[in-house]
């Protein structure tokens, strides 16, 4: 009976995302896999995996980008087999996705130790050579991949990373364990509730009226300019954040600002980038750098921030000393933000 009454409820679940638009119906069945451990197991079964070791995702070069390889739950525990690793390492795996079609995405890392298995890591030069692959640091190589594995990766990254940070409980010290999903962890002992979580941070591109201001931190690639950025404190509203953070770190009252868009950003322990627009005073335009924060900042004309949109990678001096500075790649929120200002600058100098 209690089977008929679990089929009977899987079949109207189905038929209820039917009447659903593709978006709910998705959301919905993410939802379901995170609270029934037992639905997230079957969706393993008709599933697809991404691999990492010690947080590098395996990945394959293609012509110009490196691609993330998929893997079923046969093949990975074909793989486990070969060497000698028990199946159940796979309870490890944490939820990242699914398709529209409802094939749900997981990713599975090889490298960490496991609390599920008795076995060691496996060894990483010889997965890569059973795999055909490699496993790369994805800092390095985040901007090489296509959007969707981009965005799966980071939330794979991250969530690994996550687990393997929060495996015993702050109150009782007993190790937590991970539901089947991912979602959470639970003490067994008290019963908290250990969820993931994000350090929200405000990343602010400020303008004078006809310049931006760009900054460098030590830590930046050569030559790479970039907007604002810093962690929110406790206590702070978005709006307070932005404007201590300007105050601090280039010495200048933020006017006004404007909400833009937000991205997740898994380095180094996952945070919600929340980038804004600020004007500054008129007549406050004179930048005191935090040294202890920055190493450089300045004010670029619309001409140079557009020119330097316009160059596909980091720029090389050239003979007449024009000033050397490139920006974030295209997938980086700060990107997204200096092309806003330029578009919205350059249709406004535009005659009518």
């Amino acid at each position: 009976m209690s089977l008929y009454y679990g089929i009977a409820c899987r079949r109207k679940s189905f038929w209820c995302y039917r009447l659903l638009s593709t978006y709910v119906a998705k959301t919905r069945y993410l939802f379901e896999l995170k609270e029934d451990d037992d639905a997230c197991k079957i969706a393993q079964h008709t599933g697809a995996f991404y691999l990492f070791h010690s947080l590098a995702p395996l990945l394959q070069k293609s012509e110009h980008q490196y691609l993330a390889p998929q893997h079923s739950l046969l093949e990975l525990e074909r793989l486990l087999g070969k060497f000698g690793q028990d199946t159940q390492r796979i309870e490890d795996s944490v939820l990242i996705g699914c398709s529209e079609q409802h094939e749900a995405w997981f990713a599975l890392d090889l490298g960490l130790s496991s609390p599920s298995s008795i076995n060691a890591s496996l060894q990483k030069s010889e997965i890569e050579t059973e795999l055909k692959g490699s496993f790369m640091e994805l800092r390095k190589v985040l901007f090489e991949l296509n959007v969707k594995d981009a965005s799966l990766l980071s939330t794979a990254w991250a969530l690994l990373r996550w687990h393997d940070a929060h495996q015993f409980c702050s109150r009782s010290g007993q190790p937590t364990k991970k539901n089947m999903a991912g979602s959470k962890r639970v003490c067994p002992s008290n019963k908290i509730i250990y969820y993931p979580q994000m350090a929200p941070v405000v990343i602010t591109l400020v303008s004078d009226g006809t310049r931006c201001l760009l900054a460098r931190q030590s830590s930046f690639p050569k030559g790479m300019y970039s907007a604002l950025a810093g962690f929110c404190d406790i206590g702070e509203s978005l709006e307070e954040a932005v404007r201590r953070e300007v105050a601090e770190e280039v010495g200048l009252e933020v006017e006004r600002l404007q909400y833009s868009a937000s991205q997740h950003w898994p380095f180094p322990n996952s945070s919600l980038m929340i980038a804004c627009h600020a004007t500054v005073k008129p007549g406050q335009t004179e930048i005191h750098v935090n040294l202890r924060e920055l190493e450089a900042a300045a004010w670029f004309s619309l001409d140079e921030v557009a020119a330097a949109l316009r160059r596909k990678g980091p720029y090389i001096r050239q003979q007449d000393e024009t000033f050397p500075f490139w920006l974030p790649p295209k997938l980086a929120i700060a990107h997204q933000l200096i092309k806003e200002w330029v578009e919205k600058h350059s249709r406004s100098s535009l005659p009518a």
